[in-house]
């Protein structure tokens, strides 16, 4: 195996990922810094409660796209293993985006590049992960729990669309409990019933 080319795809992946849509649309959007905002995450859910609008719209495309483009040139500089290359990439570009070097390693929690690896490397796990953290969302309002479901479904799901090849499901398993591990925060406040709720279809409840 060529490990300069595993090399790149990793570091290529962790640098992308390091471009924080969050931070980068409220730094040059809204003049403010998305950190200081809310819970301090940099990631979609905090953005979608203190900006809103069609600014959301740019950090779901800048999130998901830098993983699009991560997993392109893994199966690139990977040929001979494409599949491997797109999920080290994919891999990295979210652990950039939880750990970025440019904004001092504060990012958010990685659901969204989760969820764009997921469509990459197969389009099914997306569609089962993301209709269960729909179901969660609307029917708890909690977006932590939605996420944190999903997070544990993407690794099951990948072992199981992926039998055969452990590496690639190996990843997927340590990302998960990276995910996971970033809502502890939040789990605590689940289980102490202090978690904020998120209406998806409506800014409160009525």
């Amino acid at each position: 195996m060529d490990w300069w080319r595993i090399v790149c795809c990793a570091a290529a992946g962790y640098l992308l990922g390091s471009c924080n849509g969050a931070i980068v649309v409220s730094h040059t959007c809204m003049h403010d810094d998305i950190r200081k905002k809310g819970s301090g995450n940099a990631g979609l859910t905090n953005f979608l409660r203190n900006f809103g609008g069609w600014a959301t719209l740019l950090v779901v495309l800048m999130d998901m796209g830098k993983v699009v483009l991560a997993c392109l040139l893994g199966r690139w500089l990977l040929p001979g293993n494409p599949q491997l290359g797109m999920m080290i990439a994919g891999a990295m570009t979210e652990l950039g985006h939880i750990f970025p070097v440019f904004y001092g390693f504060r990012g958010g929690k990685g659901i969204l590049s989760s969820a764009a690896l997921a469509i990459m490397m197969d389009w099914r796990i997306f569609v089962i992960g993301f209709s269960l953290f729909l179901i969660i969302v609307f029917a708890t309002h909690y977006v932590s729990l939605g996420s944190i479901l999903a997070a544990t479904a993407y690794a099951v799901l990948f072992v199981i669309f992926f039998p055969g090849q452990p590496w690639i499901w190996s990843i997927a398993i340590a990302m998960a409990v990276l995910a996971i591990f970033m809502h502890r925060s939040n789990i605590a406040r689940l289980l102490h019933g202090t978690e904020t709720k998120t209406y998806l279809l409506k800014s409160k409840k009525k």
